[in-house]
C-alpha cells in the first residue's frame, strides 16, 4: 500500500502484523491530510474480521421521558417538567409501541426527577412479559448511575434487579467524551464521569450483560482527547470484554450550537476509521445512519465500519437535537445502503447472532 503521508507507513506495518497502535499512531490518523490511506487501513482491518458483511438490526426506539434533571449545554432533546416539547410514556403505552416484527428494543430516555426506579424494572418486565422473543437494550451508564444516586442503591443491585426484569443488553450513551475539561465547559458533571461509565459497563460485564460504548465528537473537543477517549474504552475492554460495538456519534448543531456546523463527512469517516483502528479488542464498528445520513453510513462501509445498526423506529434523542435522517428505515433501504456499498447485509440480533444473511 501507498501512502500520500509516508508516515502511515508504520503504522500500516502495525495493522498487518497485529501490533496495537498507540497514543501518537492515533493522533496522526486524526491528524495526517491522507484520509484514504487511514480509510484503506481500516477497511483492511475489518475486512480481516467481516470479509464484506455488514449487519443491521430491525429494532424500535423507545424513550420513555425526555423529562430530566441535567442542563447538558450538547442536548437538544431534554426538557423540564412543563416545559413545551416534554412527554412522558405509560407502561401500556411503551408495551404497545413494540410490534411483532422487531427483534430489539433500545431504551433511553432522561434522568426523570420523580419516576422511582421501579418503574423502570415494570417497564422492563412488562416488555419482556408482552414480547418474550424481543431482546431487550436499556438504560446508558449515565441513567443506571442516577438511579442509583437518586434511590440510594449499589450498581449492582441496580443491574441485577433489571436482569431479572428481563434486560439482556445496554446502549452505549452517555459517555460523551472522557474529558473533565469539557464536562465542566459543557455542563454536564452531574452525570457519571469517565471512571463511573467505565465501572458501570464493566460491572454489567461481569454480570452477563453486553454492552455498547459511544464518543459524542465535533464540538469543543481536541483530537488528542479524541483518542483519549477511545484508548479509555479499549483500556476498560481488556478489563472486562463485554462491548460488543462502538458508535461515534457526531454531535447535532441543532439549537444548542456549539460550534457553527456540523463536523464534515471527512471527519465523520475518519472517526470510524480511526476507532476501527484503534479498538482492536472491540467486535464491530457502527456506522450509525441516523447521524452520518444514508449517504455517508454507505461510504462508512469502506472506512471500517461493518455495522449500520438498524430500523430505529421513531427515534427521538438526535432528532430532536436535530439530525435531519428519516426516523425510521425499512429493511429495503438498510440494504440498499448495504449493497451499494458492494457489501452482504446480515441481519441479526442485539447480541450479533446471524439471523439471516441476504446474498
Amino acid at each position: 500500500m501507498h501512502f500520500a503521508d509516508i508516515r502511515l507507513a508504520p503504522v500500516w506495518g502495525k495493522v498487518l502484523t497485529g501490533q496495537r497502535l498507540g497514543r501518537d499512531d492515533g493522533v496522526l490518523l486524526f491528524e495526517t491530510d491522507d484520509l484514504l490511506g487511514v480509510g484503506r487501513m481500516a477497511d483492511h482491518a475489518k475486512s480481516r474480521r467481516e470479509g464484506d458483511r455488514v449487519y443491521f438490526v430491525i429494532n424500535r426506539y423507545i424513550s420513555p421521558t425526555n423529562v430530566c434533571v441535567l442542563s447538558c449545554a450538547f442536548c437538544g432533546f431534554a426538557r423540564k417538567p412543563g416545559q413545551a416539547g416534554a412527554f412522558e410514556y405509560t407502561i401500556e403505552d411503551i408495551v404497545g409501541m413494540v410490534k411483532d416484527e422487531i427483534r430489539e428494543v433500545h431504551i433511553v430516555g432522561g434522568h426523570h426527577p420523580d419516576w422511582p426506579f421501579e418503574y423502570y424494572e415494570r417497564i422492563i418486565a412488562a416488555l419482556h412479559a408482552a414480547r418474550p422473543d424481543v431482546q431487550i437494550k436499556a438504560f446508558t451508564a449515565a441513567e443506571i448511575d442516577y438511579f442509583c444516586r437518586r434511590w440510594k442503591l449499589e450498581p449492582r443491585e441496580v443491574l441485577n434487579r433489571l436482569k431479572a426484569a428481563g434486560l439482556q443488553t445496554m446502549p452505549g450513551g452517555g459517555a460523551e467524551i472522557f474529558s473533565a475539561r469539557v464536562a465542566k465547559l459543557l455542563k454536564y458533571t452531574g452525570k457519571a464521569d469517565a471512571e463511573r461509565w467505565c465501572e458501570i459497563h464493566g460491572l454489567a460485564h461481569s454480570l452477563g450483560i453486553r454492552t455498547n460504548a459511544t464518543m459524542l465528537y465535533g464540538h469543543i473537543e481536541t483530537l488528542e482527547e479524541r483518542v483519549d477517549h477511545l484508548l479509555r474504552l479499549r483500556e476498560q475492554q481488556d478489563a472486562s470484554g463485554g462491548f460488543l460495538t462502538f458508535i461515534p456519534l457526531p454531535y447535532q448543531v441543532g439549537t444548542t450550537k456549539l460550534v457553527p456546523r456540523p463536523t464534515p463527512p471527512a471527519d465523520n469517516l475518519r472517526t470510524i476509521a480511526a476507532a476501527r483502528l484503534l479498538l482492536d479488542n472491540f467486535p464491530h464498528v457502527e456506522a450509525y445512519w441516523v447521524l452520518l445520513g444514508e449517504e455517508t453510513a454507505s461510504i462508512a462501509l469502506h472506512f471500517g465500519a461493518d455495522d449500520v445498526n438498524g430500523t430505529l423506529e421513531d427515534e427521538r434523542v438526535q432528532h430532536m437535537a436535530g439530525a435531519q435522517t428519516p426516523a425510521g428505515l425499512a429493511r429495503e433501504q438498510l440494504f440498499r445502503m448495504i449493497r451499494d456499498a458492494g457489501k452482504i447485509p446480515v441481519e441479526r440480533d442485539a447480541l450479533y447472532n446471524v439471523l439471516q444473511i441476504w446474498n
